[in-house]
């Protein structure tokens, strides 16, 4: 049994690296984008340091660990890449941006993570010191998932899924399952646990999503009104050089017909009442006759 659970183990840790992988890559547009425009544009540095910050945590983690290969790689590359949108956005960033990451890093990256292995190498030893660095990675990585409630916060607010990218959320409930069979198979609380709560996060972003971009597309619908075209009435005659007439308003059309229905009408009665006489001593006055026009 415990041969196929860590065969098992194994398989999802492989998944977690092939996901994560995807989701330290998800912030290349935003980095294409200021490259382009040579400006970081009001884009904040604390998720590229935070997780960079995290990365380094749970490598150390995993070195005081036994079978967690899979850790260390992962978690290798996302030092590697945070540093480079670290230093991407050092780069075009402006003056009181830069001079803010360098005080995040400076705190969290060189006192933080300096702190921790200060205490954790001279305070406790063997398994104690393995624990007490797992439960500090719980303890971050919680705080990590609570981050997008802000941004569910935003969502519900604002009636808007703009700033909630669906395949990001996606990516991210998948990391928190293959993580968390991971921590699970190899019992390891400290691993599994954050994911339940990144799994949680994970489908409620993903329902969400579903649910405001339903009613978004609903609402664009309706605020899609039919265009009119206003008639142009084209008379092309022998003489004529297809020439466009001037277009009629509503108000002239309507006038037409009733003088049309008039006309029509009248001639009815006319020729009801008097049959023989053709004037029948009835004297219409002041009716306007419609032009024809040969077409």
């Amino acid at each position: 049994m415990a041969g196929i659970s860590g065969h098992w183990a194994f398989a999802f840790g492989v998944l977690g690296n092939i996901v994560s992988f995807i989701v330290f890559l998800s912030p290349l547009p935003t980095f294409y984008k200021i490259y382009k425009k040579k400006s970081t544009e009001g884009y904040q540095s604390i998720p590229y340091v935070v997780a960079l910050f995290s990365s380094m945590l749970w490598i150390y983690y995993a070195f005081l660990k036994t079978n967690t290969t899979l850790l260390i790689t992962i978690n290798s590359f996302g030092v590697f890449i945070e540093t480079i949108y670290v230093g991407f956005y050092l780069f075009y960033a402006p003056k009181k941006a830069k001079v803010q990451t360098v005080k995040m890093l400076l705190l969290s990256v060189v006192g933080g993570f300096g702190a921790i292995v200060l205490v954790t190498q001279f305070l406790f030893k063997g398994a104690v010191r393995g624990q007490v660095v797992g439960w500090i990675c719980l303890v971050f990585s919680l705080c990590v998932f609570i981050a997008p409630l802000g941004i569910v916060r935003k969502v519900i607010k604002t009636k808007s899924v703009e700033y909630m990218p669906l395949l990001l959320s996606v990516f991210l409930t998948l990391s928190a399952v293959m993580w968390f069979f991971y921590g699970l198979l190899l019992k390891d609380i400290n691993i599994a646990a954050p994911n339940v709560l990144g799994f949680i996060f994970g489908i409620l972003q993903i329902v969400l999503y579903v649910i405001y971009s339903k009613k978004e597309k609903a609402i664009l619908k309706e605020q899609k009104l039919p265009e009119i075209q206003k008639p142009a009435v084209i008379v092309v005659g022998e003489n004529m050089n297809k020439k466009k007439l001037p277009e009629l308003t509503q108000e002239q059309i309507i006038d037409i017909v009733k003088l049309a229905g008039l006309l029509v009408c009248s001639d009815k009665v006319h020729v009801a009442s008097c049959p023989h006489d053709t004037n029948c001593g009835v004297k219409v006055e002041n009716i306007p006759k419609l032009q024809t026009v040969e077409a």
